[in-house]
């Protein structure tokens, strides 16, 4: 799905079921709050720490869809394409790391 598809279902969703966009800060927060909710799940699942038994029903595939859903909120209401954005930043990285990790040799 096209990434400006993603932004225009989320304005769709804000404006028919959410009333309106909460203010920058508070999306920031929001993003924050669900990327600490990736960190649990990840930290717990996939690291080192223990996972509680209460943290088997954390779903990370719904986890970073609620990471995408607030940050595509804050791209719409900054005036963000993220599809331009994406678009560029992978230029940009490609021309920046399009040896780099080849010549890792941590990675090898």
């Amino acid at each position: 799905m096209p990434l400006k598809t993603i932004q225009q279902q989320v304005d769709e969703w804000i404006e028919q079921y959410g009333v309106r966009y909460f203010n920058e800060l508070t999306n920031m927060a929001i993003l924050t709050e669900e990327v600490g909710e990736v960190a649990r799940i990840m930290a717990r699942r996939y690291g080192e720490q223990s996972e509680k038994e209460s943290d088997q029903n954390y779903d990370l595939g719904a986890e970073l869809a609620d990471v995408l859903f607030v940050l595509t909120a804050i791209a719409n209401q900054t005036g963000i394409d993220l599809q331009a954005a994406w678009d560029h930043k992978m230029k940009a990285r490609t021309q920046r790391d399009k040896n780099r990790h080849h010549n890792n040799k941590k990675l090898q």
